[in-house]
């Protein structure tokens, strides 16, 4: 009797598992389906959109009109923004592609300073109808290389989740007719950006300020260990491996990683210096213990341990129990949104989760500051009345064409909605507005 008792519990038991064994499978199943549906779109989205580009900066050369030629410049700028969204959707992290991207963006940053910032009433001139047509023909080159890729994927019904396969394969990727492709696109603008070096864009500087911010001297694969063992918060350094970065990488980094069970962590650390860049670590959190302002006083532990001084907390969210923190960088009571740090903690026990600096070591360094010509009062003026302002601070910004700008930083409040408005200090133009989720936390702190 107990031995049929038994064979019963273990047949149920074996059929539970098998259940949840295909209820996980299926699961698994759903989300490749909808990240491959997500990189399908965002790459035919993106054929789509150098389509209309081409088109458009085609038309722009025959308009001569400053009326009718400017909605058309801005129609461009706004398509250049969304093939580079489309870019950044799809799975080429570990694939260099920085130059069709610097590609788009020089297109944007031309096209607006064209269409809205330059008043002149002649519609162009002999040297910007030049820029245009020379645009005009690279644009058409990538369109087309985008196109044969787009027809090879259409007619050999390729998939993209195995380009993320080929891309993260040790050593060279495996033939992949996506990735191949992609690479000819990039090759191609990359002979773009050589030739356009003697014709530089209205607003953009030719030096490159890329990780400027890296200090002190290369550090070994053995030091980069030492360091990711305390950072990861382990206690031997078996389980961590490294690797140096490749070719097209924009400085050379120790890629590192951790696996040990329930625990998994990756991080980014720059060669010279040995500053961490990126980390992510990923484990089950548990639940919360500790409170999101508890969470705070560890994220600015982490950052003084680091090195990073003088930064302030400006925005403060709560994700199931992971606290996330944005820091800015205070020069003398001046916030530079440039310099941006964000860092993720888990509120079981306090432990870093996530961390990036990328932005802070790109663009970080001492500031000659200008005074504002603007009294708070008088940019304030330039704030609609309906808006209740709550707080209000000198803050440097990233303006439409990438140029930094003192700006006075208005946070209000307008119905049931909470604003970021950004006011030149110096003309009282309107430069950016923002609208936030409501979870935002605001502290005043700066160590």
């Amino acid at each position: 009797m107990i031995r049929w008792i038994l064979i019963g519990v273990l047949t149920v038991g074996i059929a539970a598992t098998a259940f949840w064994g295909y209820q996980e499978h299926q699961d698994k199943n759903a989300i490749l389906v909808q990240a491959e549906n997500d990189y399908q779109r965002a790459f035919h989205e993106l054929s789509y959109h150098m389509d209309l580009l081409n088109d458009k900066i085609g038309t722009a050369l025959a308009m001569n009109s400053k009326k009718s030629l400017s909605p058309q410049l801005v129609e461009i700028w706004r398509l250049t923004s969304e093939a580079t969204s489309d870019v950044g959707q799809l799975p080429l992290v570990l694939m260099p592609f920085n130059k069709t991207e610097e590609f788009l963006s020089d297109i944007g940053k031309f096209t607006y300073r064209t269409a809205v910032k330059d008043s002149g009433k002649k519609a162009l001139t002999d040297k910007e109808m030049g820029r245009l047509e020379k645009l005009y023909k690279q644009s058409r080159d990538i369109k087309n290389e985008l196109r044969k890729v787009q027809n090879v994927v259409l007619e050999e019904d390729l998939r993209w989740m195995d380009v993320e396969l080929a891309l993260a394969e040790d050593g060279e990727p495996t033939d992949n007719t996506i990735v191949d492709g992609f690479k000819t696109v990039e090759k191609t603008v990359e002979g773009f950006s050589e030739s356009n070096v003697d014709s530089p864009l209205p607003g953009t500087s030719s030096q490159d300020h890329k990780y400027q911010f890296l200090k002190g001297e290369k550090i070994s694969e053995e030091e980069a260990i030492k360091r990711s063992k305390n950072i990861f918060n382990v206690k031997n350094t078996e389980n961590i491996t490294v690797t140096k970065s490749g070719k097209g990488s924009d400085i050379p980094i120790y890629s590192i990683s951790y696996r040990n069970g329930n625990k998994n962590a990756y991080m980014d650390m720059s060669q010279k210096g040995g500053h961490p860049i990126s980390l992510l670590v990923n484990r089950k959190v548990e639940k919360q213990k500790i409170s999101l302002n508890e969470g705070l006083d560890k994220a600015k532990s982490y950052l003084k341990k680091h090195g990073f001084s003088k930064m302030e907390i400006f925005q403060s969210n709560q994700y199931d129990n992971i606290g996330v923190y944005s820091f800015l960088y205070n020069q003398n009571g001046v916030r530079v949104y440039s310099d941006a740090v964000e860092v993720k903690v888990a509120l079981d026990n306090g432990d870093l989760l996530g961390f990036t600096a990328k932005n802070y070591f790109m663009n970080h360094k001492k500031r000659d500051i200008p005074e504002p010509k603007l009294s708070a009062k008088e940019a304030k003026e330039s704030v609609s009345q309906d808006v209740k302002i709550n707080e209000k601070h000198l803050a440097i910004i990233d303006n439409d064409l990438g140029k930094e700008v003192l700006t006075y930083e208005f946070l209000g409040v307008l119905g049931n909605e909470t604003y970021r408005i950004f006011i030149n200090a110096k003309d009282g133009t309107e430069e950016k507005v923002e609208k936030l989720d409501g979870k935002e936390v605001n502290f005043d702190a700066v160590f």
